[in-house]
């Protein structure tokens, strides 16, 4: 009995001679490729020849005679752990290929499990680093912490603060003995109202220079003299006078209102330092930023409160001490809930925050 003729190869097993061409020894006859298959492009018989190694030469990915013994995990040269192959005991019919595909690790060359570079919480495998910049630092707000910070910092620079409260005082003390020497102690009534519009607009721009100085010391700057008042002087006071205003017409509306105000709109000259804000829009982050944030914020006021009373029941020279403090603590506070730029201790002088990202928070 004899096999019917190959239409591809008029040749048969049976009549060697028959077309001419003698049936390749390997692979055998019909195991590949099958009958009526598609040739591979570019001409030629498949598999070309060379691809599988002659009868008896050593294994697929065995090194050269001479040449240093392959990498552990893995054939040599090849990634991923190879099957067993052809010619090596209980080879199969991957000629040598890793297991999941010719070249390819078990389950897909290049992709770890879980996937590379997915979402997933901080710190998880695949995921790049932590939040962005601009977002709340994970941990929780700690009131201890914020006045730590300001302690610590305001030992780093304590003379130009104390220096600046000085000038303050003085300042003030002068605009009142003119005063009271101008308008003959108050009898004369529009020079008595016009030292005193005077004395208001100098207390608005110390307020700015305070709120400057501390925000450079969250930024790991030490504030000199003449840096407290780089200030938008003019919308400074604006600003304060807003909120004095809306202070005052609450504490008319049976105080508890004005309370409210000014606790919501106490970081006001702060957004406007900071960020170059107009007053109006200063006003409004001040309320979007700690309405969010009130429970916390409304501890550390009363931290703030007490700590001032204590400064001033101390013949007021705690004050030197007290009101810097507090207003690094709070400044820190209003870093670290609008993801700014929080120094650390001990950080090098001269130290600018960077241009703030868009907050989900303002």
């Amino acid at each position: 009995m004899t096999t019917p003729p190959d239409p591809h190869n008029p040749g048969t097993p049976d009549d060697p001679n028959a077309g001419g061409t003698p049936p390749p020894s390997y692979p055998p006859p019909g195991s590949y490729p099958p009958p009526e298959s598609t040739p591979p492009q570019g001409g030629g018989s498949y598999p070309p020849p060379g691809s599988y190694p002659p009868p008896g030469s050593p294994p697929p990915g065995t090194p050269p005679p001479g040449s240093p013994p392959p990498p552990p995990g893995g054939g040599y040269g090849q990634p991923g752990q190879p099957g067993p192959g052809y010619g090596q005991p209980g080879g199969d019919p991957g000629y040598g290929q890793p297991a999941g595909g010719y070249g390819q690790p078990a389950g897909g060359y290049g992709q770890p499990a879980g996937g590379y570079g997915s979402p997933g919480a901080p710190g998880a495998p695949g995921n790049y680093g932590t939040a962005a910049f601009g977002a709340p630092p994970p941990a929780q707000f700690s009131i201890g912490e914020a006045i730590s910070y300001g302690w610590n910092r305001y030992k780093e620079n304590a003379v130009s603060w104390i220096v600046i409260i000085l000038i303050s005082l003085v300042v003030s003390g002068l605009i009142g003995w003119l005063n009271n020497v101008s308008s003959d102690y108050g009898r004369i009534f529009w020079i008595s109202a016009l030292f005193g519009i005077i004395s208001t607009i100098v207390g608005y721009i110390f307020q700015g220079a305070y709120a400057r100085g501390a925000l450079d010391e969250t930024s790991g700057a030490k504030p000199s003299i003449g840096r407290f008042f780089e200030v938008n002087i003019g919308a400074v006071i604006i600003t304060a006078f807003l909120v004095g205003l809306g202070t005052a017409i609450g504490l008319i509306l049976l105080i508890i209102p004005g309370i409210v105000f000014a606790f919501l709109a106490y970081w006001s000259l702060t957004f406007v330092v900071d960020r170059d804000l107009d007053p109006i829009a200063g006003i409004k982050a001040s309320f979007s930023v700690i309405s969010k944030n009130a429970g916390p914020l409304f501890l550390l006021a009363l931290a703030v409160i007490g700590l001032n009373i204590v400064g001033a029941i101390l013949c007021l020279v705690g004050l030197l001490v007290t009101l810097p403090v507090t207003m690094i603590a709070t400044n820190y506070a209003y870093r670290y809930f609008t993801g700014g730029l929080i120094a650390p201790i001990g950080a090098p002088g001269g130290v600018a925050p960077p241009p703030y990202p868009p907050n989900p928070q303002y």
